[in-house]
């Protein structure tokens, strides 16, 4: 599986707890127990239940990976980036124009 690289300081932020909710648990028809998750994606079982009450909404993006995989979902159902201010403003800075791309060709 290909890796996405994020900007520096990107979190990602959990689109619906209920979802995770409907995942996660022990109960049958559920995919993975809270702590079997937690296992899986390297992370304090207390950590996904933060995630799930509500305590914590947001995750590095190497957790959020590792806990799409291990619910067997894409990365976009579960979480959303939410990418730093510094990189949207060097996303939006516009170009310089030097006096070399303002010579017509000739």
């Amino acid at each position: 599986m290909t890796r996405t690289r994020w900007p520096k300081g990107t979190w990602m932020q959990v689109k619906s707890r209920d979802i995770l909710r409907a995942l996660i648990g022990p109960e049958p028809g559920k995919r993975m127990s809270g702590r079997r998750l937690a296992r899986y994606a390297e992370v304090h079982p207390s950590f996904i239940d933060h995630l799930l009450s509500g305590r914590r909404s947001t995750c590095a993006p190497a957790t959020a990976t590792r806990i799409a995989e291990g619910l067997a979902v894409p990365l976009e159902v579960l979480f959303t980036p939410s990418i730093p201010i510094a990189a949207r403003r060097s996303a939006q800075r516009p170009q310089v124009l030097t006096a070399s791309k303002l010579r017509p060709a000739a």
